[in-house]
């Protein structure tokens, strides 16, 4: 099955009040985001705090808004997402962010004129989520060295700088290197491994270098399950960041994956809690980690 373009069109927004915009003022790119925003003077602007957000949202929608404008990276459009998910409001997103995968993946453009653009427009697509437990991720889950991978890119990138940070990050994943030992329910079979790394994409994921992890254009619908296998330390470094980050341009030949494309799994890794990674953001979740696919869960605006 591949993932339907499901869109509808509705009446222009002529007459409308003020759309409610939430800008992320810590992203590097807030100064543009809120010019583009105000030129087009249907906007009410607000300051997203990353604590109160998904309330703020819930808050606008409960007093009357049926479209909002979210403008930050993927952790804050992930975080929109899950206040808006399921409702009859929209969501327009102005991508403000580093890599902006959520935008990308469905064409909106980071070009803030044009996404400012879009946002007004009558053009709505549903999209899947996928969901953790009760947790929405947009793009990505992961758990295993690409939690670490960020906390400590995290750390070091108010210091030196993103990609400084990305790399720095990198060597130090690839010297401490560390498998886990994880049971893997799909379809009521249980699969067991020792693998550094478990990624699950919204939507089928390209299995070969040196696009690893990126989605698939037209890709069957799903979540779709990599589970990096084999214990040579150089591949698996490859594998994990490339998967879950798409930041290694160069994966090694010939991937040891194991791949599935699936609507929901069960991973058990025999202990009580652990960190997870959600499109790019860490937190901690209860095992065992129940996923699942949403179909059709968010409307999002100008999304193809």
């Amino acid at each position: 099955m591949t993932i339907p373009a499901t869109n509808t069109k509705r009446a222009p927004r002529s007459g409308a009040s003020a759309i409610p915009a939430f800008l992320n003022p810590e992203a590097g790119s807030a100064d543009a985001a809120r010019a583009a925003i105000e030129s087009s003077g249907a906007f009410d602007i607000r300051d997203a705090d990353a604590d109160s957000l998904a309330q703020d949202i819930k808050d606008a929608v409960s007093a009357g808004a049926t479209r909002i404008l979210v403008s930050g990276g993927d952790g804050t459009v992930a975080c929109a997402a899950g206040a808006l998910a399921a409702t009859h409001a929209e969501l327009a997103v102005l991508a403000g962010g580093t890599l902006n995968h959520f935008a990308k993946d469905h064409g909106i453009s980071t070009d803030f004129a044009e996404a400012v653009a879009a946002a007004l427009g009558d053009q709505v697509s549903e999209v899947d989520v996928g969901y953790v437990n009760d947790s929405l991720f947009l793009n990505t889950f992961s758990v295993g060295m690409y939690v670490g991978y960020v906390k400590t890119r995290d750390r070091l990138e108010k210091r030196v700088g993103y990609r400084v940070a990305s790399f720095l990050s990198l060597l130090r994943t690839f010297m401490r290197m560390w498998t886990m030992s994880i049971e893997l329910e799909v379809d009521g079979k249980v699969r067991r491994y020792k693998t550094a790394l478990v990624f699950v994409g919204v939507g089928e994921r390209e299995l070969k270098a040196p696009h690893l992890g990126a989605r698939v254009e037209g890709g069957k619908r799903g979540l779709h399950v990599l589970v990096v296998t084999g214990r040579r330390r150089a591949r698996l470094v490859a594998l994990a960041m490339a998967a879950a980050s798409r930041g290694v341009s160069h994966a090694a030949s010939g991937p040891q994956l194991d791949s599935f494309v699936v609507d929901k799994c069960t991973i058990h890794l025999g202990r009580h809690s652990t960190p997870i990674a959600l499109d790019g953001e860490i937190m901690d979740a209860k095992t065992p980690l129940q996923l699942r696919l949403a179909e059709n869960q968010l409307k999002v605006v100008g999304a193809k």
